[in-house]
C-alpha cells in the first residue's frame, strides 16, 4: 500500500503571491531620481513577486512618440532599471498616448505566466481619440484568467455621468472572441485602476479642506461619486476597493504637497483609485449541487498614497496584494537544461524536454540571458530551436549555441525558452556560470562539473 501511495500523482501545493499595483497621474512629467518609497523597495517585511504599474498623462507629444517608438519610454526605462538588478522582467508593457501599463515579474514566475492578449480602449474626442480611454493586459498567470487595466476617464465634477459610461464602454469593449478567452466577467481576477477623476459633491472647497486638515473623511467618504454609483450599479458594486484612510490625491500645487492655490482652486477628491474583483461563483441549487473550485483568494495588504513625491498635481497611490491559489499550471511546459560542462572552449549543448500537452513550433527559440534581464528580448544571444539540432527523440532534445556569440564574462545566465504559439516564456533554467577559457587546465576539463 504504501507503495502505491507514491506512485500517485500529488496534489500541486498551494503557492501565495504579493502583487503591488501602481497609479500615478504624472502629468508628463520625468521619472524621479527615488522610486524606493512607491515601490516599496525599503519595505524588509515585503517579497513581492509582481509588479503592476500603470501611468496617466505621460509625455505623448508627436517628438515623444516618434522617439518611444524607437526606443523605450523613460518611464518604462526607469523602472527596469530599479527592478532588473532585483530579478523583476518585464513581462509585458502596452501604451495608447498618455496611458501606460507594465507589468513585471520575478524570473522564476515567467513559465507560468502566459500574455493572451494586450488592447487599447480610446474614449476620448468622438471616441477615437486616446487621450481618455482604457489599455488592458490579459493573461493566464499559473492557470488563471487575470485582466488588468488601467484608465483614464474624464474629468470634472459635473461629467460623472459620463465617466460611467466610459467605464461600462472600456469593460464592453474587453472582448477576446477572437482569441477563444472568456468574457472578462468569468475571468478570475479582474485589477481596475487609474485616474478615474470621480470628485466629492455638495461639500464647498472650505469645507473639504477643513475636513482633510482635520483628517475627518467620514463625510467626505459619503459624497464620493464613485462610492454613491457603487450603491446604485450592481456590476460596479462588485468591483471592491481598500478604505480611502489618506487624503484626496488630487490636486497639488506642482513641486509641493499643497492644495490647488491657482485662480481655480479645485476641490480636492479621491480620483486615483485601485479597484479588484473576484469571479462570481455559481450558485448551488436542489438540481445542480455547487461543484468543488479551485483556491484562489485575494487579501489586500495595504492601500496608501505617497505624499512624498511632488513632480505631479496627483499623488501616486500603490495597494500591495496576496494572492493565494492552487496552481491550475504547477510545472513549467519546458524543462530546460545546460548540458554537461559550459566553458568558453567548446559550443554549448542545451538538453531540453516538452510537456506531453505541449505544441511546439519551428519559430520557438531559446535565448541566453545575463541574469538581471530587463525583457524577453535582451538575450546575449538565441538559436532557433529547429536549427543547431545535435539530437531529437521523443522526450529529449539537443541544440548547441555557437561559442563566438558569447562574450567571456564571469556573469551569471539564464536559459529561457519562448513559444512562438503561445507568445510567452514557457521554461527557464537555473543561473549558471560559463567558465572562461583559462579556468580549467587539460587533466581537469573531463572530470569537471556544470556548477548551477
Amino acid at each position: 500500500m504504501a507503495a502505491v501511495d507514491l506512485l500517485k500523482p500529488t496534489e500541486p501545493r498551494g503557492r501565495k503571491l504579493s502583487i503591488h499595483v501602481v497609479t500615478w497621474n504624472v502629468a508628463s512629467a520625468a521619472p524621479p531620481l527615488d522610486l524606493n518609497d512607491l515601490l516599496q523597495l525599503n519595505n524588509q517585511n515585503l517579497n513581492l513577486d509582481v509588479y503592476i504599474i500603470g501611468l496617466q498623462e505621460t509625455n505623448c507629444g508627436i517628438r515623444s512618440l516618434l522617439y518611444d517608438t524607437a526606443f523605450e519610454d523613460p518611464w518604462s526605462s526607469f523602472f527596469m532599471d530599479v527592478l532588473s538588478p532585483l530579478n523583476f522582467v518585464k513581462v509585458s508593457c502596452v501604451r495608447m498616448q498618455g496611458l501606460l501599463l507594465l507589468v513585471f515579474a520575478k524570473h522564476q514566475h515567467l513559465p507560468f505566466i502566459q500574455i493572451l492578449s494586450t488592447k487599447s480602449t480610446p474614449t476620448g474626442l468622438f471616441g477615437y481619440w486616446g487621450n481618455k480611454g482604457g489599455i488592458n493586459i490579459c493573461l493566464k498567470l499559473y492557470g488563471y484568467y487575470v485582466s488588468i487595466i488601467n484608465c483614464h476617464l474624464p474629468p470634472h465634477l459635473a461629467n460623472n455621468d459620463q465617466r460611467l459610461e466610459h467605464f461600462d464602454r472600456i469593460l464592453e469593449m474587453q472582448n477576446f472572441e477572437e482569441h477563444d478567452i472568456p468574457n472578462i466577467l468569468d475571468h478570475d481576477l479582474i485589477l481596475w485602476f487609474g485616474d478615474m477623476n470621480f470628485r466629492i459633491e455638495d461639500f464647498g472647497l472650505h469645507f473639504v479642506r477643513e475636513s482633510i486638515k482635520n483628517r475627518c473623511y467620514g463625510e467626505l467618504w459619503e459624497k464620493d461619486q464613485l462610492s454613491i454609483a457603487k450603491k446604485r450599479d450592481p456590476l460596479l458594486r462588485e468591483f471592491q476597493e481598500g478604505p480611502l484612510l489618506f487624503p484626496p490625491t488630487y490636486k497639488f500645487d506642482r513641486n509641493s504637497s499643497n492644495y490647488d492655490t491657482s485662480e481655480k482652486k479645485r476641490k480636492p477628491a479621491w480620483t486615483d483609485r485601485i479597484l479588484w474583483r473576484l469571479k462570481r461563483q455559481p450558485q448551488a441549487s436542489l438540481h445542480t449541487p455547487s461543484q468543488p473550485v479551485p483556491h484562489f483568494s485575494l487579501s489586500m495588504r495595504s492601500y496608501v498614497s505617497h505624499m512624498m513625491y511632488c513632480i505631479s498635481d496627483h499623488k501616486p497611490v500603490t495597494c500591495t496584494f496576496d494572492l493565494e491559489m492552487k496552481p491550475l499550471l504547477s510545472a513549467p511546459l519546458i524543462t530546460l537544461m545546460p548540458e554537461g560542462l559550459w566553458t568558453m572552449e567548446n559550443d554549448m549543448v542545451i538538453s531540453y524536454s516538452l510537456a506531453p500537452d505541449f505544441h511546439c513550433s519551428p519559430w520557438d527559440w531559446i535565448g541566453l540571458y545575463k541574469v538581471g534581464l530587463r525583457h524577453i528580448n535582451d538575450y546575449v544571444t538565441y538559436v532557433w530551436v529547429g536549427d543547431n539540432e545535435v539530437s531529437i527523440s521523443d522526450r529529449l532534445n539537443q541544440v548547441y549555441i555557437n561559442i563566438n556569440d558569447i562574450p567571456e564574462t564571469e556573469d551569471q545566465f539564464l536559459l529561457c525558452y519562448y513559444s512562438n504559439n503561445l507568445h510567452s516564456v514557457v521554461g527557464i533554467s537555473k543561473p549558471f556560470q560559463i567558465q572562461p577559457r583559462s579556468y580549467f587546465g587539460e587533466d581537469a576539463v573531463g572530470e569537471a562539473r556544470l556548477q548551477i
